[in-house]
């Protein structure tokens, strides 16, 4: 479990990331890609996680030639171990692609080797396990490997993840949206109790899960939130001198496919207005936001969603007076037609 511990001024300066970090965003693209195996053959460890949370993700994996790992070079020793990524690869400040790779590579070796946790080189444990050639060379700042990692980081980019990169800044967009309305409606608690559905806010600490124990004060700098199309749990930065990073999957309704949903045959079996609340809850919801975007009452829409969730098909979220409706796996299975 990784507890953040904030104070007051920490809760005045919770922020919002403008958009996806997009270095970070390919790294965990292909460590999602190396854990879910080759594509098509249903192997790798990640396979079934894959296949259960990010449909979108699912779609993109089919339709990367020859794989999502292919021509990713030594980018794939820094993202294969599960649960690890090395920390200068999350340039969430950096306004593009071009600009976080150029940062991530000029980080200093000391830095580096910290990051990477190479024992010979950091004099701690705490990185990859079984480091190569290469990453020990990266750890010690050499220019080759500096050059490698911006090539090969380069080259899978723009072949596997910048074509998606209209859809994952859409999506991002929706999520903000989402975040935003949270927090006017709710306040903090709104927001930190609903950004995770596994993660649980007991004020004043974050709890999220995690195989490893920490526990991190975030010293009144405040937390920086980063969405991400292709994590599947949180990532934590911490920066000594400015606000904590917290990675987190966007929304599954902001992630997830846009298939069609069959509206005739969806409304014989919901009822019409019950099958356009479903529908609508792709993207995650209040009461009120629901109602208004179904065009119905308050109540009616309080009462759409009580049933679909009922039924299994919606998921609801409270803190205090404020509530977020969301749909299941099952609920985006029944609209994907699964």
């Amino acid at each position: 479990m990784i507890r953040l511990h904030f104070t007051a001024a920490d809760l005045r300066q919770i922020t919002l990331a403008p958009a996806a970090d997009a270095l970070s965003e390919t790294a965990l693209s292909l460590r999602l890609g190396l854990r879910a195996g080759r594509p098509g053959d249903g192997s790798g460890p990640g396979a079934a996680l894959l296949h259960r949370t990010r449909p979108a993700a699912r779609e993109w994996q089919r339709s990367v030639r020859g794989g999502p790992a292919a021509g990713a070079g030594v980018l794939a020793e820094l993202v294969a171990e599960d649960r690890f990524v090395p920390d200068f690869l999350l340039q969430p400040s950096a306004h593009d692609f071009t600009d976080a790779l150029d940062a991530a590579v000029a980080t200093p070796a000391g830095t580096l080797a910290r990051d990477l946790g190479v024992p010979e080189v950091s004099g701690w444990n705490g990185g990859l396990a079984r480091p190569g050639r290469w990453t020990r060379e990266l750890a010690q700042g050499t220019s080759a490997a500096r050059h490698a990692l911006a090539r090969d980081t380069r080259a899978y980019f723009h072949a596997s993840v910048e074509p998606l990169w209209p859809r994952i800044r859409a999506d991002t967009l929706t999520d903000r949206a989402l975040r935003a309305e949270m927090l006017l409606r709710g306040g903090v608690d709104a927001l930190l109790t609903t950004l995770g559905t596994t993660w649980r806010w007991q004020p004043p600490t974050l709890h999220l899960p995690s195989a490893s124990s920490y526990d991190i004060p975030l010293c009144g700098r405040g937390l920086l939130l980063v969405p991400s199309w292709f994590a599947t749990g949180p990532m934590v930065m911490f920066r000594p001198e400015a606000a904590t990073v917290l990675v987190y999957p966007m929304c599954d309704g902001a992630a997830s496919g846009r298939s069609d949903d069959r509206p005739e045959a969806l409304a014989a079996l919901l009822g019409r207005t019950r099958a356009q609340v479903l529908r609508l809850l792709r993207s995650p919801a209040g009461t009120t936001a629901l109602a208004e975007r179904a065009g119905v009452s308050l109540a009616a829409a309080s009462q759409h969603a009580g049933v679909l969730r009922g039924a299994g098909l919606v998921d609801t979220v409270r803190t205090g007076t404020a509530v977020l409706h969301s749909l299941t796996p099952l609920g985006h299975a029944l609209l994907a037609g699964s």
